[in-house]
């Protein structure tokens, strides 16, 4: 007999050398902030970032291995007000890496970038960009 399971997902978690250093990273990047109940230390094995309506979940933790393969799980995020350029531009300036560029003539696409630990996620067009496409 089958039954009906549903499950959530309570957060992603990421490896990193610095969990603290990352979360920082990234809650700049995405706009998202600590635990208040919890917040994170330089030291700490585990730091979590919340998204700003809380349903979303990212936690780093330490561990001692270097990345040495491509992602298995990587982020695609889409700027909401902003085109993908400045988004880039935006993200390097706060330390990330340009890897590989898979913009299109018609400007849809993707640019991959690095985090400060050699993560890759990718940049996708603009939600500006694809109302002008009507996409």
């Amino acid at each position: 007999m089958c039954r009906d399971m549903t499950l959530r997902l309570s957060h992603t978690s990421i490896d990193a050398h610095d969990a603290y250093a990352q979360s920082r990273w990234w809650g700049e990047v995405l706009g998202y902030s600590e635990d208040p109940d919890d917040p994170n230390r330089p030291g700490h094995e585990e730091c979590l970032i919340i998204s700003p309506d809380g349903s979303i979940r990212i936690l780093f933790i330490e561990v001692p291995e270097d990345k040495s393969v491509k992602n298995r799980l990587h982020f695609d995020l889409r700027p909401t007000d902003v085109s993908r350029e400045d988004e880039v531009e935006r993200v390097i300036s706060l330390g990330a890496t340009r890897l590989a560029d898979f913009v299109r003539n018609d400007g849809t696409g993707w640019i991959v970038l690095a985090d400060r630990e050699g993560n890759e996620f990718c940049i996708l067009t603009g939600q500006p960009q694809l109302d002008e496409l009507g996409l």
